[in-house]
């Protein structure tokens, strides 16, 4: 218990945070969609579950992704974080099936307009800024890991959609559903004023089939995302950083083999360089250290594997020709 407790220190922050406001503001929907019935209300009260769930499992796994490797385990836990994402899309495409359903289910037969009208504003507003708070957070989060440094003002917002694809699994995902919450709410309120105030009723119908659309979107990024991270994917900007790295060292010929792998939020990198084979063993071995410990000084970067040959006259590394 106690070794569980000290992961959970170092589970995503955003996604803690993510859950326990989205646990508040899905109780508050709860409540709201009792009262009126109504569907807008409805489908976003069936996002903020999905959300909190979603969520919860996300910092449960980022954090026991950091569990050190056992005998049994001996690769470590890092892709833990992907696993758990994968089945947390599952529940977030059961929430937006029942969301669509209940959506067409009110476009065929919309109700009148209900006398819950600022109720409804009142709650989905009050969600929109809740929302929209994590949503900062998560970009401030995305920005300070790609920049490493702390950026203001609206350039937080255009560097933290720059760097997306980049982001940790868990940061990216509490972005993904946050952004779609926040967007979720604004299109609900817009529903529920046209339902109100035209004879549009079926807007709120509307409106719920498009939240259903915008987490089924959630769902196939984050699913595409994730399986990519089990099975193991390379990070070829990062390989092409290192192998640049590597050839600033003066001594090294060649590049026979570079992979860098996505390991949860780790990077993994296996190389294989070439040297004069009239090197010595010793200088041969303290230039390998050298170039281990600028590799491990990369961000993300927490296991190296290289190995040496003779160079062997052939040019490997992107077809290039260096300078002797």
């Amino acid at each position: 218990m106690a070794e569980f407790l000290g992961l959970l220190k170092k589970g995503n922050r955003s996604a803690l945070m993510a859950s326990i406001m989205n646990a508040i503001i899905a109780v508050i929907k709860a409540i709201a969609f009792f009262i009126t019935g109504n569907v807008a209300m409805f489908a976003e009260m069936m996002h903020s579950i999905g959300d909190t769930a979603n969520q919860s499992f996300v910092f449960i796994g980022s954090a026991l992704s950091k569990k050190a490797p056992t005998d049994r385990f001996p690769g470590g836990f890092a892709r833990l974080v992907n696993l758990v994402l994968l089945g947390a899309v599952l529940i977030v495409g059961i929430l937006a099936y029942e969301t669509v359903k209940e959506g067409i289910h009110h476009i065929i037969d919309p109700p009148e307009s209900d006398s819950w009208f600022w109720l409804n504003i009142a709650v989905l507003g009050v969600a929109a800024i809740l929302e929209s708070v994590v949503l900062v957070k998560a970009m401030k989060e995305i920005t300070a890991d790609m920049a490493g440094e702390k950026i203001k003002g609206f350039r937080v917002v255009i560097e933290s959609f720059k760097n997306i694809g980049d982001a940790k699994p868990a940061t990216k995902l509490v972005f993904l559903e946050d952004m779609v919450a926040t967007g979720g709410a604004l299109i609900a309120i817009l529903s529920i004023v046209i339902g109100t105030y035209t004879p549009f009723h079926e807007a709120e119908g509307y409106a719920s089939v498009i939240i259903g659309l915008m987490l089924f979107y959630v769902v196939g990024r984050v699913f595409l995302d994730n399986a990519a991270g089990v099975l193991g994917v390379s990070d070829q900007e990062m390989e092409e950083k290192i192998g640049e790295l590597v050839f600033a060292e003066t001594h090294v010929k060649d590049i026979q083999e570079l992979m860098v792998i996505k390991e949860g939020e780790e990077l993994h990198v296996e190389l294989k360089i070439e040297f004069d084979p009239d090197m010595s063993i010793a200088k041969a071995a303290d230039i390998l250290d050298n170039i281990e410990e600028k590799i491990m000084n990369e961000k993300g970067v927490t296991e190296v594997i290289i190995e040496s040959d003779q160079d062997d006259k052939v040019q490997s590394w992107n077809n290039r020709e260096k300078d002797t």
